[in-house]
Order: structure tokens, then C-alpha cells, then sequence
């Protein structure tokens, strides 16, 4: 990728933020070892509160109507809900053992939930707080994503290697696709036109027609002075327009920055130690990256490709997201 080449694609995504709404907004971040979530204003970029959890919150999500969060109290084998005006536990919802990750139907309801020990993703009705099914999957599931058109719920499995999908009418798998070692995330584009899917273990990630659940193209990283094994990729965000996309790299401790379009790693971008999840923020100003190792959650100005600031959060912290409607 020459700089002519780089310093365009930045200008075309300084213009997509630059058209876009400015949102006041809330992040949320889950600290997986001192049992707590961190609350911070997306606008200030300084913690509001921190509130504790339940045992080992890893997954987070909210509701489209931005009015509950749910977490993931993993050793609890529990998902706990929250008001996100009070912060107060409302309920709980079953799980099945061990939730890691999950994601929400785009009306609000149901609730998918991967469960790493039993092989299964969980259908949870949120409203009823019952169990509608249990579909059987491959061994270690957690990566969890959702089409845009609510019909198909993809979810990846750590040790078969595989993203498996769903069909959201009768919670039956209708196609399976095999990936590079340990896949542990899933994110489509806002478009339904192309299936991300990550493998840590493999160190790349897998782009997926999810018309033919053909792969179409596997992006793979190189960072002078990283060794190979320490290029993890994790979490993935994609703009949405569908023309950048970011990869949480893990240990290397980078974010790539990917053109959407060609599938070329345009940048890497140094930010906190093991990063892990990313999340932006609705008018995708702000890149936000949970770093596991340093404690810490770097943000990152989506339009410069800047990381301009760190801030500390609890112990471990695991996953983000921001509130979509404040």
C-alpha cells in the first residue's frame, strides 16, 4: 500500500465522519476479573462509574432502544440485565453453562447465547425470560453474529474450526464453513453483503459470501519486529458503509485498519496491551478497544487512524459496546 494510497483512503474516511451526526453516548465495559463494568462518557472520554457484576463478565451487548445492557457473568453460567439509566440489575436470564459472547435479533428479541463448555447456542426470549431452544454446535462456541435481515444467526466454534449458520425461523444449522485455527468472532457488513469471521489461533480472517458461504478472500497480518504467533486477531468492526474494517490483534498489541473494499491491510495502529473487543461509537467518531493486559481501553479518532487516548478501566477488561441512542 503506497502513502498516496493510504492518505486517500484516510480523506474518504474523514469525510464519512464528517457527515455524520454527531451522538452524545455511553460505553460500557466489562472487567473480567474484578467482577465489575466500567461506564464511560463517550463525549469527555472519562469514567462515569464503575458498577460490580457478577462472576467473570466477559460478553456485553445492549438493546436497540439503548434502555437495557446485558452481560455475560460467564462463572455465574448466567446473563445479567441492567437498567443503563439507574445501572441496576433488573434480572437475570438463563444461559445455559459458561455464556462467553452473544448477540440480540435486530428487533430486540431473541437473545442468542454461545455456551463454550456445552456446545450450544442458547435462544433466550428476553421479554418471557425462557428458553425457546438449544442448538447443538461444534466444540467451544463464542463467536455470536447476527444477519441484517434477522434470518440467519452465525456462530464460530474454537476447536471444530467452524463458522456454523442458523437459521433464526427454526434454529436449525443449514450450512457449515471451515476456517483457519481457533475462530473467535463473527461480524457482518450493515449490508448483509459480506461475513467477517476471525481466527485467532490461524492469524487471519475470513472474509465469507454469506450467499454461498463461499470464502472469498482470507486477509492475513505482517507487523515488523511481531513474531507471527503474537498476530491474534480477535474482535472486528466494520464502518457502515462497509469501506474500512478493524481487527483487534491480541498480544501484538495493534489494530489493523482494512480497506473494505480490496481487503488490504492499510495500518496498524499501537494501542494497550492484548487487545481483545472494539466497539464505535453510533456516529463512529471514536473507535473504542478493550486491552486486557494493561487495564486500560485506548480510543482511537476513526477519521485521523489516531490513538488518542487511554483510559484506565478495571482488571482484565473484556468487552464494549456503546450505547446506540442517548
Amino acid at each position: 500500500m503506497t502513502r498516496t494510497a493510504l492518505l486517500a483512503g484516510t480523506a474518504a474516511l474523514a469525510a464519512l465522519v464528517t457527515a455524520a451526526p454527531s451522538l452524545a453516548g455511553t460505553a460500557y465495559v466489562t472487567n473480567e476479573k474484578d467482577n465489575t463494568f466500567t461506564v464511560i462518557d463517550t463525549e469527555t472520554l472519562e469514567v462515569i462509574k464503575t458498577v460490580p457484576t457478577g462472576q467473570r463478565p466477559r460478553g456485553i451487548t445492549i438493546s436497540p432502544d439503548g434502555a437495557h445492557l446485558y452481560i455475560c457473568a460467564s462463572d455465574d453460567d448466567t446473563v445479567e440485565v441492567y437498567d443503563t439509566k439507574t445501572f441496576e440489575m433488573l434480572h437475570t436470564l438463563p444461559s445455559g453453562p459458561d455464556p462467553e459472547l452473544f448477540v440480540l435479533h435486530p428487533t430486540g428479541n431473541p437473545l442468542y447465547i454461545a455456551n463454550e463448555d456445552d456446545n450450544l447456542v442458547t435462544v433466550v426470549d428476553v421479554n418471557d425470560h425462557t428458553v425457546l431452544s438449544e442448538v447443538v454446535v461444534g466444540v467451544e462456541p463464542e463467536g455470536m453474529a447476527v444477519s441484517p435481515d434477522g434470518k440467519t444467526v452465525i456462530n464460530t466454534s474454537e476447536t471444530t474450526n467452524m463458522a456454523h449458520f442458523i437459521d433464526t425461523e427454526t434454529n436449525e444449522i443449514y450450512a457449515n464453513v471451515l476456517v483457519d485455527a481457533r475462530p473467535r468472532f463473527a461480524e457482518y457488513k450493515s449490508d448483509g453483503s459480506e461475513l467477517w469471521v476471525s481466527a485467532e489461533i490461524g492469524g487471519t480472517v475470513a472474509v465469507i459470501d454469506p450467499a454461498t458461504q463461499e470464502i472469498k478472500k482470507t486477509i492475513s497480518f505482517e507487523v515488523p519486529g511481531i513474531s507471527p504467533e503474537a498476530l491474534q486477531p480477535v474482535g472486528v468492526r466494520i464502518t457502515k458503509d462497509g469501506k474500512f474494517a478493524f481487527v483487534a490483534l491480541g498480544p501484538s498489541n495493534r489494530v489493523a485498519v482494512i480497506d473494505g473494499t480490496t481487503h488490504e491491510v492499510l495500518e496498524y495502529l499501537l494501542v494497550g496491551q492484548r487487545v481483545w473487543q472494539l466497539a464505535f461509537t453510533p456516529d463512529e467518531k471514536y473507535l473504542f478497544s478493550t486491552n486486557g493486559v494493561s487495564n486500560d481501553v485506548s480510543v482511537i479518532d476513526v477519521a485521523t487512524q489516531e490513538v488518542i487516548k487511554s483510559i484506565t478501566v478495571g482488571s482484565y477488561p473484556w468487552g464494549v459496546v456503546v450505547n446506540p441512542v442517548n
